[in-house]
């Protein structure tokens, strides 16, 4: 009962929130409609890279460069279409520079064995610095303009809804219907265990930032077909809402046996509900930070307590 309830809560959270939006516009006579259709635009960046975060986060990892690395894929693939004016040959570019970023996170960690979080802090001062440099060598030095026309008929709810349901449903079934998942959550759980029982760790690594990567390069081409003027802003905030979302959602942070992969989207969603109905109670976006951080240590808290008190003592 207790683990069923557990479970359920995030969803219950995220229908409640949906439920008092729905109220807060009827009573405000708000445009729920429109106001719908930007909360999906908002969320839909954050759920596609939250998705594959998973994997890593499953690892007992975290990565909190996918920001910047989104950026950089996004940058990078702007570039490229000025060039070609291929829309094609922009989206596979978005996709292997975020595979290219996350192997190199995935190997420095390997090679130097270090954990994973050390590596992405060094690299999110590159990815940082990356960004800087392809603005002010390839842009008007505050900017890289991928024209509208080339990419506005793919910003429509129709498209980004496909892209989301096509990678969630591929990482769901890679996540509970293959042994990627399963060996990855043992490994999260117990790593001497899984070692102990042959399992690579090298090699799922890898693949966990790989599926995660794909998701970048997703987060990075929806965020030109969104907002085709790329500046150092871009994505800038999609590192920290990741970690955000994937907590509201309901997984813990340690990864292991507990993790889920549809608590990405459920904490991207929830996420960008609560900021919207902030917005309706004229609250400022301070106070709204304040109440997504002060709710983030609330579940990180129940979660560590939870994971203590069912931990043998060594």
């Amino acid at each position: 009962m207790k683990k069923a309830f557990t479970n359920l809560a995030p969803i219950a959270g995220l229908l409640a929130l949906i439920i008092l939006y729905f109220v807060l516009g009827t009573v405000k006579d708000i445009n729920v409609t429109y106001g719908l259709k930007t909360i999906f635009n908002q969320s839909v960046v954050v759920a596609v890279v939250a998705t594959g975060a998973v994997f890593i986060y499953t690892l007992g990892s975290f990565d909190i460069s996918l920001g910047a690395s989104t950026a950089v894929s996004a940058l990078v693939g702007g570039m490229i279409y000025l060039k070609t004016e291929n829309i094609w040959l922009m989206f596979l570019t978005c996709i292997g520079v975020a595979i290219l970023v996350a192997l190199l996170n995935s190997v420095l960690a390997s090679v130097f064995n270090l954990p994973v979080f050390v590596t992405t802090i060094a690299m999110l001062s590159v990815l940082n610095a990356l960004v800087l440099l392809l603005i002010t060598i390839n842009g008007t030095g505050d900017e890289i303009a991928v024209p509208g026309s080339g990419v506005g008929f793919l910003d429509n709810t129709g498209f980004k809804l496909a892209v989301l349901s096509f990678y969630f449903l591929f990482c769901l079934f890679c996540f509970n219907f293959t042994p990627i998942g399963r060996k990855e959550k043992l490994l999260g759980g117990n790593p001497l265990c899984a070692k102990l029982t042959g399992i690579d760790v090298g090699k799922y690594s890898i693949i966990a930032f790989v599926l995660c990567g794909i998701g970048v390069g997703l987060g990075a081409f929806l965020s030109i077909v969104y907002a085709p003027t790329l500046t150092r802003n871009t994505a800038s905030s999609v590192g920290m809402d990741v970690i955000i979302a994937i907590v509201f959602g309901g997984m813990p942070v340690s990864g292991g046996a507990k993790s889920k992969i549809y608590a990405a989207l459920i904490g991207a969603f929830s996420m960008t509900f609560l900021s919207q109905i902030m917005v309706m109670l004229n609250l400022n976006s301070g106070v709204g930070q304040m109440v997504k951080a002060i709710i983030f240590l609330a579940v990180v808290f129940i979660a560590a307590g939870e994971r203590s008190r069912k931990t043998l003592p060594r």
